[in-house]
């Protein structure tokens, strides 16, 4: 199927990069025409202050970091929704009015619903339940991103003048468990606490391995490691990868795929069945049903 399109659903800038960037940059160089939703402008990112040498706010240099990782990646179109971050669960910024944690959650669904409307995807991925980390706005977009992949099929739900269109499979971003469990040893061995990681000691390394989904597609992803670090380079003021001290080779033999869990259609069992998120997918004109 030569027309093929997919929208990544995602909370900040620098998601699609860190998370999503092998993927991403595989399905663009194949000739899909890969769209994304980036709902938050990243303001209240950690920033050191000569980052910001040439730009107004944080806001502003988060934007033009995403802007290059986009360039780098192949983004046909990214959309912007604009919403404040909420910071970490429990942060006085999740309580801030204008966060996207706070945000009406009909006004985010009807937001994404526009967009699957306007660029009509056959794939749509977005995080898993718990956000990956626990991060308020990946649990919102999360969440919003969900039912807007049931409702933008539905010719009831009406919101602007766009017909109703319905992707054909939704998937969560995964995890692989034994990653995570590496990461908790490695966590303890160096004398540090697991459940309190991170600039704040706000992220749980063991919430997220009690979280983690079941993976049912692994994306060979090998070839494009140097486009996704290209990628991660433009967020330079989120570390842009430079953490990353594996040499190359070796993380396409020890990490050469990147996994989701399919959640529609849902899978037969339990385990890996597809290495092509568009397996299965028909052309627009046959498909008749809604999700």
């Amino acid at each position: 199927m030569s027309d093929r399109r997919m929208l990544f659903s995602l909370a900040h800038p620098d998601d699609e990069s860190f998370g999503s960037g092998g993927m991403i940059a595989k399905y663009v160089a194949q000739g899909v025409d890969t769209y994304l939703i980036c709902a938050t402008n990243g303001d209240v990112g950690t920033v050191k202050p000569e980052f910001l040498n040439g730009y107004s706010s944080i806001a502003e240099l988060r934007l033009a970091e995403l802007a290059c990782a986009s360039a780098k990646l192949g983004f046909k179109k990214v959309f912007t929704l604009g919403y404040m971050d909420s910071g970490m669960m429990g942060s006085a910024t999740s309580e801030n009015s204008e966060c996207l944690w706070q945000a009406p959650q009909d006004e985010v669904i009807r937001r994404v619903v526009e967009v699957i409307r306007q660029v009509r995807p056959q794939v749509v991925v977005t995080f898993n339940k718990y956000g990956g980390y626990g991060h308020p706005d990946h649990i919102a977009i999360q969440k919003a991103t969900t039912a807007a992949f049931s409702l933008a099929g539905k010719p009831e739900y009406v919101t602007g003048d766009l017909a109703p269109y319905a992707p054909q499979k939704l998937y969560y971003t995964s995890i692989p468990a034994t990653i995570v469990r590496y990461g908790i040893v490695m966590t303890r061995l160096r004398g540090k606490d697991p459940r309190k990681l991170g600039v704040n000691h706000d992220i749980d390394l063991q919430m997220v391995l009690d979280n983690v989904e079941p993976t049912h597609s692994k994306i060979d992803i090998r070839d494009y490691y140097t486009i996704w670090d290209e990628a991660s380079a433009c967020h330079a003021s989120q570390l842009g990868g430079r953490s990353t001290t594996v040499p190359l080779w070796l993380r396409k033999v020890i990490a050469p795929w990147q996994g989701l869990t399919r959640v529609y259609p849902p899978p037969a069992n339990g385990h890996i069945d597809e290495t092509d998120v568009f397996t299965g997918v028909r052309p627009d004109s046959d498909t008749t049903a809604t999700t």
